[in-house]
């Protein structure tokens, strides 16, 4: 389990975070959290950084 925190984003960002949850709630036959897509998108950007 991670840490609980607050975040503000932009709209535009949580509707592109919103689709891809919806894509990919369409493909897996388990439920997919907006966090959970949240946390892949950041490990993805992250690994740009190292």
């Amino acid at each position: 389990m991670g840490n609980r925190i607050t975040v503000v984003m932009d709209s535009a960002n949580v509707m592109a975070l919103r689709n891809i949850q919806a894509k990919m709630i369409k493909t897996s036959p388990k439920s997919i959290s907006f966090s959970h897509v949240v946390n892949l998108v950041v490990i993805e950007g992250l690994k740009k950084f190292k």
